[in-house]
């Protein structure tokens, strides 16, 4: 794996926190701790969710994004994931990472200090220059949405348009 430096600065309340690590050698993901006071952990109710500091402020390169992605372990053992996953930290983004922790479980799920709580993915973006046009060059799915791919309707020859389709709701 390449490496791409990315400078970051620890915020007060993080200050004897490890920085952002991998877990392991071909880890994909770097792992974001909770920078919340020792004395008040975040209780998080079942169905709600909390914003949670990591006390990290990040100088990501142009031409890239830092995605905040879940946890497999959080969700699998506790129903716990990054409501907004994954979350874009923007190239020229310089505040707090903050992460938005939902609680799917059935129980109150606690955030303590230094608790890792999710990933954080650095990846490669690609600007775009949008030029709108009166039509688009047709393709085998069409306009079929959520959960048209594969089905017996939209794969068979013949088969109705979108406008059709839509026309018999």
């Amino acid at each position: 794996m390449s490496a791409v430096e990315v400078a970051f600065m620890r915020l007060p309340h993080a200050a004897d926190l490890p920085a952002p690590a991998y877990q392991s050698e071909q880890a994909a993901g770097l792992d974001l701790l909770a920078a919340v006071a020792a004395d008040a952990p975040v209780a998080i109710a079942p169905g709600r969710w909390a914003t949670i500091p990591t006390g990290l402020v990040l100088a990501l390169p142009a031409g890239s994004e830092g995605q905040v992605r879940p946890r497999s372990g959080l969700a699998a053992r506790h129903g716990v994931t990054v409501l907004n996953a994954p979350g874009t930290i923007d190239a020229d983004y310089r505040g707090e990472v903050q992460v938005i922790l939902i609680n799917h479980g059935s129980e109150a799920f606690v955030v303590t200090r230094g608790m890792r709580i999710a990933q954080l993915v650095i990846a490669a973006t690609t600007g775009v220059s949008l030029t709108e046009a009166t039509m688009l060059t047709p393709t085998r799915r069409g306009a079929g949405g959520f959960g048209s791919t594969g089905t017996a309707e939209s794969d068979r020859p013949g088969a109705p348009t979108a406008a059709a389709r839509t026309s018999r709701k």
